[in-house]
C-alpha cells in the first residue's frame, strides 16, 4: 500500500543514553523519509553523546561508549538533520512521548532552530493501543470472547482476571517469544515463576521502579544524576543521598528499602547508624520514616584518614534537593 502524503512523512527512531527527556542524550538517529511519490530515503548515524551510556543501557541498545567515543556530537550534525527534516511531518512508535521532545531538547541544546508549528504528527504506537485496547474489558472480549458487563466491580474484575489468565496459558503455551536481546524463549507457562519472571521484566526494588536490579541482581538506581549506578557504590561517594530520599517525595516502599540496603552497607563499612539497632526494639514501629528515626552514621570516631563528616543541616538537604531533583 502506497501511504496518501501531501509531503513528506519521515519515520525516526532514538537510541539515547536513557529516557529522561532533559537528562539523557541521543546517541543514534535513524529517519526514513517517504516521499508523495512512493519512493524513499533512509539515513541514520551515531553521535557522541558527551557523557557515559550507562551499562544496563547499552545491553538494551547495543551501543557501548566505545562505539560512539569518535562519533560527532549532536551538536556537529543538527544542522544536517534539521534540514533533512525540514518540509516533513513526523512518525514513528511512541514518538509524541520519547523521540520528538528528545529530538528538541538537542536542538535546543545545540541552538539549532527547529520550528514543529504546521507539522503533522503519527504516533503509530498511539492506533495500536486505541484500536487494540489494552483495558481487562477488551483483554476479556479477546481471550475469552465474553463481554465484562460488571466492569470495575472489584469481584467481577477479579473472576474476569483469572479467567483471562487461564485463556492466555492455553492461548500462548508454545508461543516462542523474543526479548530485546534476540534470545527466543517460550515464556507463558503454565507455572507462576516463569509467569513472575515474565511479567517483571524490570526486575524493580521498590516496585515504584525508582531502585532496579541489573543483570547480576545488584540494586542500582533508576533516576536522577545517580541513575544507572550501583546504590552501595553511590552511599560509597555521596552518602547525604540517603538523607535526601528519605527526607524527599518518595514513596514510603521505597524508603523502606533504601534502608534496608543503607543497613546492609552500613554493616559492611562497620557503621552504627544513629538511632538503630541490629534488631528493632520490642514494639518499634517499623516502616516509620519519620526524621529522629531515620539512621544516620555515628561520626564519633572517624576512621582514620578520614575528615570527620558535617552534621546534616535542613538547608544542605534543602540544596541537595535543589541540586538532584526528581
Amino acid at each position: 500500500m502506497k501511504l496518501n502524503l501531501k509531503r513528506p512523512l519521515a519515520f525516526f527512531d532514538l537510541e539515547a543514553t536513557g529516557i529522561t527527556i532533559g537528562l539523557d542524550r541521543i546517541v543514534e538517529i535513524s529517519i526514513l523519509k517517504a516521499f508523495p511519490d512512493g519512493s524513499q530515503e533512509i539515513k541514520s548515524m551515531r553521535v557522541n553523546p558527551e557523557m557515559p551510556i550507562p551499562y544496563e543501557v547499552s545491553l538494551i541498545h547495543g551501543i557501548y561508549d566505545e562505539d560512539v567515543q569518535d562519533k560527532p556530537a549532536f551538536a556537529i550534525v543538527a544542522p544536517e538533520i534539521a534540514a533533512f527534516l525540514d518540509d516533513c511531518d513526523l512518525a514513528g512508535y511512541n514518538s509524541n512521548k520519547f523521540d520528538i521532545p528528545m529530538l528538541m531538547e538537542e536542538f535546543l541544546r545545540a541552538g539549532v532552530e527547529f520550528d514543529l508549528e504546521g507539522r503533522r504528527f503519527v504516533d503509530v504506537q498511539n492506533i495500536f493501543h486505541q484500536m487494540e485496547q489494552r483495558t481487562l474489558k477488551a483483554a476479556y472480549q479477546f481471550y475469552c470472547g465474553k463481554s465484562l458487563d460488571n466492569a470495575h466491580s472489584a469481584e467481577a474484575d477479579t473472576v474476569a482476571t483469572y479467567e483471562v489468565l487461564l485463556a492466555q496459558l492455553e492461548k500462548y503455551k508454545d508461543t516462542p517469544w523474543e526479548d530485546k536481546k534476540g534470545n527466543t524463549s517460550v515464556p507463558v507457562q503454565n507455572d507462576v515463576d516463569a509467569l513472575h519472571a515474565f511479567t517483571n521484566l524490570s526486575r524493580p526494588v521498590d516496585f515504584a521502579g525508582r531502585i532496579v536490579f541489573n543483570d547480576e541482581g545488584i540494586e542500582v538506581f533508576n533516576f536522577g544524576k545517580h541513575k544507572g549506578k550501583c546504590v552501595e557504590d553511590v552511599l560509597d561517594i555521596e552518602p547525604t543521598y540517603y538523607s535526601w530520599m528519605q527526607q524527599g517525595d518518595f514513596p514510603m516502599y521505597t524508603k523502606k528499602c533504601l534502608e534496608k540496603i543503607w543497613l546492609r552497607w552500613s554493616a559492611k563499612k562497620g557503621i552504627t547508624p544513629r538511632g538503630q539497632h541490629a534488631e528493632r526494639k520490642e514494639g518499634a514501629v517499623k516502616g516509620n520514616y519519620s526524621n529522629t528515626q531515620q539512621p544516620r552514621r555515628n561520626f564519633n570516631q572517624p576512621k582514620k584518614d578520614e575528615k570527620p563528616a558535617t552534621a546534616v543541616t535542613d538547608d544542605m538537604l534543602s540544596q541537595l534537593k535543589q541540586k538532584f531533583g526528581k
